[in-house]
């Protein structure tokens, strides 16, 4: 027995050093466990943490976008606000501008009526300086001819500058002059014809008329012929004389059917709703 005992002893003191050895490992791994659990719940606090952050970041952020869209959209109501408003201004502008202008054009107008009268004032002085020359017998030009410088071309020129630009009252004048230092000449019909646009522009019918019908007796078969017949059947529709006008339109036709004053006048005539084809030209006087 003893001798059993002494061979199995060592054996079994074996063991339990191999026992204890495995109770030491195991009571260290629960140390580590121990100590693993505290972290994972330390990592737990701390995702916990940055989780509400995460969500107060969202409500600051929501909180933030909704107070930059109420600006935005109550600086798009300031800004419309000021658009409009600007728009008025410039609306306004724009009409103080065009008071201005039209004062601007009366004002122009008026300087050039003045200017018209001071040349008159001036053409007055120098005749009440000079002996008026004597009348020249039947159409034509004055006795002694026109003053010292003034030649049909430039005068004529003159005339039709100054009737281009407006300035009838000068256009005139100049036309008057024309007429009679150089009434027998190619552009006297011509003069005529425009001493009759300005009365018709002026709304003068009667002196118009007179003018164009001086040109149909005066200077017939000319190059302004057509133009002062078209223009009298215009002055007389001013007039509201129908009948009368329509008489110079079918003249007009019946002799120069395929011009272009024709074509107006028959459309003058379609207006009034009288026909035009048939009629006799105008007699002359």
């Amino acid at each position: 027995m003893l001798a059993v005992l002494l061979a199995v002893t060592p054996g079994f003191g074996q063991k339990k050093e191999d026992i204890l050895a495995i109770q030491r490992d195991v009571a260290q791994l629960q140390d580590q466990t121990k100590v693993l659990d505290q972290k994972i719940s330390k990592i737990q606090v701390l995702m916990e943490q940055t989780l509400d952050g995460v969500n107060k970041t969202n409500t600051s952020m929501a909180v933030l976008e909704s107070a930059v869209r109420d600006r935005f959209q109550q600086q798009e109501k300031t800004v419309g606000s000021t658009v409009a408003g600007m728009g008025s201004k410039v609306d306004q502008m724009a009409d103080e501008f065009r008071g201005l202008r039209e004062s601007i054009a009366d004002l122009t107008a008026r300087m050039q009526k003045l200017q018209a009268q001071m040349t008159d004032v001036k053409n007055a002085i120098t005749t009440l300086q000079s002996p008026p020359p004597a009348p020249a017998a039947g159409l034509g030009g004055a006795a002694g001819g026109p003053p010292p410088g003034v030649s049909a071309d430039g005068l004529y020129k003159d005339a039709m500058r100054d009737y281009t630009a407006g300035k009838y009252d000068i256009a005139t004048g100049e036309l008057s002059d024309y007429l009679r230092y150089f009434g027998t000449t190619d552009y006297a019909p011509n003069a005529q014809f425009y001493l009759g646009m300005i009365a018709y522009n002026q709304h003068q019918y009667d002196e118009a008329l007179k003018n164009f019908d001086m040109v149909l007796e005066r200077y017939p078969d000319n190059n302004k012929t057509a133009d002062a017949q078209y223009m009298k059947g215009m002055s007389l529709l001013k007039q509201n004389q129908r009948t009368a006008a329509a008489q110079e339109f079918r003249a007009l036709i019946a002799k120069s059917p395929s011009s272009e004053l024709a074509k107006k006048a028959k459309a003058e005539m379609d207006k009034l709703g009288l026909p035009y084809r048939g009629a006799p030209p105008r007699k002359k006087k």
